[in-house]
This record gives structure tokens, C-alpha cells and sequence, in this order.
């Protein structure tokens, strides 16, 4: 995945020309924690060789040429009014004092009651074994996955038991029941049991695909895949870094991508493999379930993919029904918001694209936000979010009618933001607005739990507090 800038308004495009790729150079997989620079290193295998990115100013082709809505009114040409930078810490002529904050909107700034929703700061846990690169959320429970080796669970803000793995980054983690999955640098699936009533103690009771089934797919010729002159691989095995897993819980199935060009499809019941797609021409950074028995991919290659899977004969396959994207720019990210039926797409030059099943997956818009690479997408309710190698994370929210309005730019991480993840906040029950706690891993070393509500005001709004608030304050230092 390559990091290059961004911009900091929502604009929306229609009708995304497709842009000739040159061929890719390195990818920001993000093994290498000096990605904090302006100049990062990038993955570019599984012994975690790295190599510089020019962090180059290439564009996305969905990013060309279109109007800019600002609010209900809609202007050409580039302006950073209603950008998330105005009020950012990149931003030095900005004068507010939450730049120095960890919080966006600190108490501090609120001229409203208590119960004005507000996005902020939680917490942050740390612990100085590895770089996070993946999150899950189980209950009440916090899985992260990192360069250590090891999974650590967190239980109330606090470490509560973890596990390791005998060798490989591990990128990628989902829950199915008492099952974890996990995706490993080293191409490896990993598969370990608990129970829910002692989440206390795990088990490896396996991996994708199972010994016995590599074994018996490994006697026929027929099986092998050639990956490069003189070389074959068994198909039902990543020959490469795993880089993603997405769950479909209602038909049992597990998805897997990775650096091999390929995504796999898993059945859970049995650990068979089911099918090998070759899918892309590069590394696929991202898969993602769907909605109507679509699945999406993203790749280095600069191309997003849409998937149907399809009864044919005794089995079914997955077939490729539309490419979304074809651009210079590796696709990063992927998420998708099964209830607005919305795919979102990140990618190295800090755009986030998406598309609207509604309008036949038609282009619905850009969303800049960033100044580098799009490492993470998460979505929920009428919001995504967005983390970067900027080290920040943008909250954008769905309007009525399909626009998006940049909530706010959330900062505190020292390193890349390299995965999200959003679940309902219980504890907010009484408050008002729709409320979401937000997970956010970093190459930092620290994770990061943020309380989002969907009501809170934008940037917008917290310019206009933040200035109304100093002119009460000057107000009333004159008076006295």
C-alpha cells in the first residue's frame, strides 16, 4: 500500500474515467515502523525487505475535474472551506486551542449542556511489545494482533490474557463463535479455540488449509499453481503474506486475501477450501463480504473488483461481475455499510471513493481528508471512518440525500493509523445521538479507544462554537 497526499473536502464524482497503471513499485505494507516519516518504507515480501516511497502526487482518476459541495451549495475550482485541515493540527495558522489536545472536541469548547454529544478520547492502552496492526471486538473483550508475534486480549481498558503465535506478523483477526482466525505475514491461516465461559485460555487447534488436506490436494498435479518460472505452488495454500479476512457468518464461509494475488474461500464446518480466485494482477490489500452475495476486492493494482457468487454445477463459484476502479494509485482499504448498501474504497493517495448500490454501484463521491496514504476503513451506522499514515482519523457521516460532511479529524497517534474497528457504545444509552466506540490501532505501539456519536457536531459547527465561546470569553474579560 503507497502513501501519498490528500485534500480535505467531500467531493463527488460521476462516471470514473480509467487511468493507465504503470507498473507497481512498492506497496505500504507497513512492517516497518520509520513509516512515521513523510517518507515511509514499504513490504514488499514476507521477509519484510523494505524499500522508500517517493510519496508521489499522482491522483486518484476518480479525483479529476468534478464540483465541490460545501455544505448545500456546490463551487468549482479548490477551496479549503469546510476541510477537515481548516481545523487541523497541520493547519498552524489555526488558532484553536484543541490543536494541543488528544480530544477533537474537548469539553473545554462546549457553549452547550453536558449532554451535547461530542466525539473524544476514551483512553489508551499500550504495551511495548509490537506495532498494531489488527483489532477485533468480541463482547466485551479487544483482540490486537501485532509485529510481536502475539495477540493480546484486553477486557475493560485493561491486558487480560493473550497468545502467540510460533512465528509470523500477524495481520488480520476474526471471530466466528468460540473460533479466532488469524492472518499471518508468513501466508499461514491460524485457527484457535475458547470458550466463552473462561475467555481466560487459547487453544491452536489448527490451521487453513488443514495438514490433511494439503497433503492430499499436494498429490495431484492438477492442484499446483505456477507462481514464477520454475516454481509451483498447491492452490488451496498462500503462498504469501495473508493481508485480510472478512467473515460470512450466514452461509459459514471465511475469506481470505493476500500478497499471492488470490483471495480463498474457506468453509468453516470442515476447513475445506473451497475455491482459489486468482483475482488481481498485484497483492490484494483488502476482501470484504457484501451485500446480495457480493464480495469486493481491493488490490495494489489499483483496482477494486465485485464478486458474485453463483451455483455452478454441485458447487458454487464466485464470478466477476463489475471493476469499480482502475487507477494509477494502489486501493488500500475497503469497507462496506451492508444497511445503506455503500462500498467505500481507501487507497495510497489519501481519497477514500464509494459507490451506491442504490444507484447500481454507480461513483457516489470522493472524501479527502488526508495527506497520505489511507492505511484502514471502518463503517457503522451513517458513518465511516477513515486512518491514515498521516496518524490521524477522519469521522465522516452520511447526509440525507448521499453527501458526507467531515465530523472530525481525531489525532493523538504518533505513528500510522494501520486498523479500525466500531461497535455500539452501550454506555451511552441516555445521551443523545446514535453512539459507536471506536478502536484504533497504530504503529505507535498503542491502541486507542475513541466514544463517536453520530450527532455530533462538525467542523463547521465547531468553528462557529469555538468562535462564539471567545468572543463570550473576551466579552466578559472586558466587562470585568
Amino acid at each position: 500500500m503507497r502513501n501519498e497526499r490528500g485534500g480535505g473536502t467531500m467531493v463527488a464524482e460521476r462516471n470514473v474515467p480509467h487511468h493507465h497503471r504503470p507498473k507497481f513499485g512498492a506497496l505500504l505494507h507497513s512492517s516497518d515502523p520509520s513509516l512515521t516519516s513523510p517518507t515511509s518504507t514499504n513490504e514488499t515480501n514476507n521477509n519484510d525487505s523494505s524499500h522508500q516511497n517517493d510519496y508521489s502526487t499522482r491522483r486518484s482518476s476518480a479525483s479529476a475535474t468534478s464540483p465541490r459541495y460545501y455544505g448545500n451549495s456546490t463551487q468549482g475550482g479548490s477551496s479549503t472551506e469546510g476541510s477537515p485541515y481548516v481545523m487541523s493540527p497541520w493547519n498552524p495558522a489555526t488558532a484553536s486551542p484543541y490543536n494541543k489536545s488528544p480530544w477533537i472536541t474537548p469539553s473545554s469548547l462546549n457553549p452547550l449542556d453536558e449532554n451535547f454529544p461530542l466525539n473524544g478520547l476514551i483512553g489508551s492502552l499500550v504495551r511495548e511489545e509490537g506495532h498494531i496492526y489488527s483489532l477485533a471486538v468480541k463482547g466485551d473483550l479487544l483482540y490486537t494482533g501485532s509485529d510481536s508475534r502475539n495477540i493480546r486480549v484486553w477486557k475493560n481498558l485493561k491486558d487480560f490474557t493473550g497468545f502467540k503465535s510460533k512465528s509470523g506478523l500477524i495481520k488480520a483477526i476474526v471471530i466466528s463463535g468460540e473460533r479466532i482466525f488469524t492472518g499471518h505475514q508468513d501466508g499461514k491461516i491460524r485457527v484457535w479455540k475458547f470458550s466463552e465461559k473462561n475467555p481466560s485460555n487459547y487453544k491452536r487447534v489448527g490451521s487453513l488449509p488443514t495438514m490433511k488436506d494439503f497433503i492430499r490436494s499436494s498429490m495431484k498435479p492438477k492442484n499446483y499453481v505456477e507462481v514464477r518460472r520454475h516454481r509451483s505452488v498447491v492452490r488451496i495454500r498462500h503462498f504469501d503474506a495473508v493481508s485480510c479476512l472478512s467473515m460470512n457468518e450466514e452461509q459459514g464461509l471465511l475469506y481470505s486475501g493476500s500478497w499471492d494475488k488470490s483471495f480463498k474461500v474457506w468453509r468453516i464446518a470442515d476447513s475445506k477450501c473451497l475455491e482459489s480466485v486468482a483475482a488481481h494482477e498485484d497483492a490484494v490489500n483488502s476482501v470484504v463480504v457484501g451485500f446480495e452475495s457480493l464480495v469486493f476486492t481491493g488490490s495494489a493494482d489499483g483496482t477494486v473488483k465485485v464478486w458474485r457468487r453463483e451455483l455452478q454445477g454441485k458447487g458454487t463459484s464466485h464470478v466477476l461481475v463489475q471493476t469499480l476502479l482502475k487507477q494509477e494509485n494502489a486501493v488500500t482499504a475497503l469497507a462496506v455499510n451492508k444497511e445503506a448498501a455503500i462500498v467505500y474504497c481507501g487507497s495510497s493517495d489519501g481519497l477514500v471513493n464509494y459507490w451506491e448500490r442504490a444507484k447500481h454501484l454507480s461513483h457516489g463521491g470522493v472524501l479527502r481528508g488526508h495527506k497520505l496514504a489511507v492505511l484502514c476503513l471502518s463503517s457503522a451506522g451513517n458513518l465511516v471512518f477513515s486512518g491514515s499514515a498521516d496518524k490521524n482519523i477522519c469521522i465522516w457521516r452520511r447526509e440525507e440525500g448521499g453527501a458526507h460532511t467531515c465530523l472530525s479529524v481525531l489525532t493523538g497517534h504518533t505513528g500510522p493509523v494501520k486498523c479500525l474497528t466500531v461497535v455500539e457504545d452501550h454506555g451511552s444509552e441516555n445521551k443523545p445521538g446514535q453512539g459507536w466506540v471506536l478502536y484504533s490501532g497504530s504503529l505507535d505501539r498503542s491502541v486507542k479507544v475513541w466514544r463517536v456519536s453520530e450527532d455530533a457536531p462538525d467542523l463547521r459547527q465547531i468553528r462557529a462554537l469555538v468562535k462564539d465561546a471567545s468572543i463570550r470569553q473576551e466579552a466578559a474579560r472586558l466587562h470585568y
